[in-house]
């Protein structure tokens, strides 16, 4: 089966803080009196220093920091990657239910009438982000040192917290028009909330200055307005949407496209003017 590389980005469940819940270190000022710094001319013993207090933590500080990828790594980096997917899936088809109630207005017709069309719905999400996924895990994400760490211009990097990987990002360039691209971010559902999106997304910015890409782009076809919230808040600007996106494994038939249809949203942040 010949898959190309897909280019979609699945966020699920953002929450965006501010830089400062990535802890970094701050230095602290203290002040002397000159009653300190120098003793009396009557020969005095100087008073002794205050005693020094440990600057207060903010409850909300987690040691979450941003690191390359580790070869040992690869299966937890997958799992995650799986698992933001798969609860992609998931999501299309609770909103499929609850559209259903908006246009029907009936607990009876959501529950009834509209069982073989969320049905088919449902299958047909189901069989294309499988293909999808079978097709991300046997291209980039089944080598990832091979096809992120050791081209130049490319990177992969984990969210660890409390010595676990809970996130994960990565980086490609293209020397052609000399930008680089957002991809496979996600984040574990049991550490959302703590600013790690968006930490893994600074990281990718980061990157591409240091490496004079002119800018970076994304693409995506997530549902949730969070992610798209997110790719705001670090200054990307949408340029695009593509109406019937065709995903890897899509086979455009008939049933597919009136079961399943696909946005593709892209993003772009100018770094530089070429």
């Amino acid at each position: 089966m010949h898959c190309l590389s897909p280019k979609m980005v699945c966020e699920t469940k953002i929450v965006a803080e501010d830089h400062e819940s990535i802890p970094g270190s701050k230095k602290d000022t203290i002040i002397v009196s000159s009653s300190q710094m120098w003793p009396s001319l009557a020969g005095s013993p100087p008073s002794p220093p205050p005693p020094l207090t440990p600057p207060k933590e903010d409850p909300r500080r987690d040691n979450v920091y941003i690191r390359e990828f580790h070869p040992s790594e690869q299966e937890v980096v997958r799992r995650i990657f799986y698992e933001g997917i798969m609860e992609c899936r998931l999501f299309l088809f609770l909103i499929s239910i609850v559209m259903c109630f908006v246009v029907t207005k009936s607990f009876l017709l959501t529950c009834c009438l509209p069982i073989f069309l969320m049905g088919m719905r449902y299958y047909f999400s189901r069989k294309v982000i499988l293909h999808y996924l079978d097709c991300a895990l046997h291209t980039d994400m089944s080598d990832i040192e091979q096809y992120y760490m050791k081209p130049p211009g490319s990177c992969f990097w984990v969210a660890v917290l409390d010595g676990n990987v809970v996130g994960i990002v990565a980086a490609r360039g293209n020397e052609e028009d000399n930008t680089v691209e957002l991809r496979r971010m996600s984040v574990d559902s049991n550490y959302r909330g703590k600013g790690i999106a968006k930490a893994l997304g600074r990281k990718v910015l980061e990157f591409a200055m240091l490496n004079n890409y002119s800018s970076v782009v994304l693409g995506t076809t997530a549902v949730k307005m969070a992610a798209h919230k997110l790719y705001e808040s670090l200054g990307f600007k949408h340029v695009g949407v593509v109406e019937h996106y065709a995903l890897p494994g899509m086979t455009r038939s008939l049933l597919e496209r009136m079961f399943f249809q696909v946005r593709y949203h892209r993003y772009r942040l100018q770094l530089r003017e070429e």
